[in-house]
């Protein structure tokens, strides 16, 4: 077998590979699987302003989902992630992490709340294997049904201003009785008003038949179809993280600014000793939001220098925005650097550029709250 055929058989494919490649899809490997990075040659721009102003569709199969059911099912939710689902209502869905006793973050996910004692959790592609054998080893002594479920669901993302209406007249799903961060089940598909876009939206989780269906109807209707390149932009402008870039072993939620996902009232989960440190002595890095004074982009890895030119951090995630025309970035620096206003500059090349630090959001949300 030859090299090419060997990565070939190695990367993933979701069940809506084949509808990527007829539609003339850009494929990249990410997190495992071969996707979709853009549909069209003019670049990523168009798919961008369509879930800004209209509306578009993703394929977001790649994620993971795991099912953790029976009477200590809570208890078990509880142990493993930062926020509290005691007493959650059925429906509700909470964002939090999966964190080591030492605060480093194991991933970013949702918590759905499906019935009493049955809760599905949202885990991202890249960590699937990863955060299944950490689930495994935390659920000794629990008396819960734990199921890796990944393999089984497809998922689609339908996202922007015109969602609503379109998962309503062409998938024929009531979703206008949801708000925010809440879900129901419609005969075998799982129904929420979520996204990663910073638009309002929905997530649709279903078999893979179901969910090929739902993505032919969608594209029939000539709603734009969208790859990772950007997911990825939507995602940054708003300021919500990615794993690896943002959250990662080394960065943990509060350093990632993301304290208000940890529930500190609750008697135990694991980390929150570390994370308690480190939310009362401090933290030596932040990640903030840096503006440049230049059309200059800084990209993931770039240094971040304090105006003496000392090294300070680096950038996490770095772009010319499409939605507000400017170029800015998320970076790790060092927390004296990190208050809103400080001058730094950042290392492009052979350049530096100067910049400000601002807020992680660099465009307003628009969700149906």
């Amino acid at each position: 077998m030859g090299i090419r055929q060997e990565i070939e058989k190695k990367v993933k494919r979701t069940c809506l590979h084949d509808k990527h490649v007829s539609l003339g899809a850009m494929m990249v490997e990410f997190g495992g699987f071969d996707m979709p990075l853009l549909y069209q040659y003019a670049g990523i721009a168009p798919e961008h302003t369509a879930v800004r102003e209209h509306v578009g569709l993703f394929d977001v199969s790649h994620m993971g989902e795991v099912t953790v059911r029976g009477r200590e099912a809570e208890r078990y939710v509880n142990h493993i992630f930062t926020n509290d689902v005691t007493n959650m209502p059925v429906g509700k869905i909470l964002y939090g992490m999966m964190c080591y006793e030492n605060g480093g973050t194991v991933d970013d996910l949702l918590v759905y709340k499906l019935g009493e004692d049955d809760f599905f959790l949202v885990i991202n592609a890249a960590n699937i294997d990863k955060d299944w054998a950490w689930m495994q080893q935390q659920a000794e002594g629990f008396d819960i049904e734990l199921k890796n479920e990944s393999d089984f669901y497809g998922q689609i993302a339908v996202q922007g201003p015109e969602s609503e209406h379109i998962v309503e007249t062409v998938l024929g799903l009531e979703c206008s009785d949801l708000v925010f961060y809440t879900s129901k089940v419609i005969g075998e598909a799982i129904i929420s008003r979520t996204g990663y876009t910073g638009e309002d939206g929905f997530e649709i989780y279903a078999s893979h038949d179901y969910i090929r269906e739902c993505w032919d109807k969608l594209i029939a209707a000539k709603v734009q179809p969208c790859g990772l390149g950007c997911r990825d932009t939507l995602r940054f402008e708003v300021g919500l993280p990615l794993y690896g870039d943002e959250l990662s072993e080394d960065i943990s939620p509060v350093m990632a600014g993301l304290t208000m996902f940890v529930k500190f009232d609750k008697p135990e989960f694991i980390g929150r000793e570390a994370l308690l440190k480190q939310k009362t002595e401090g933290v030596s890095r932040k990640l903030v939001g840096i503006e440049l004074h230049d059309k200059a982009i800084p990209r993931h890895g770039y240094t971040v220098l304090n105006m003496e030119g000392q090294p300070i951090g680096e950038v996490t995630t770095g772009y010319h925005t499409l939605s507000t025309d400017k170029s800015v970035c998320m970076a790790l620096i060092d927390t004296a650097y990190a208050a809103l206003g400080t001058d730094v500059q950042i290392q492009i090349r052979k350049k530096t550029f100067p910049g400000t630090v601002v807020k992680k959001q660099f465009y307003n949300k628009s969700y149906k709250k």
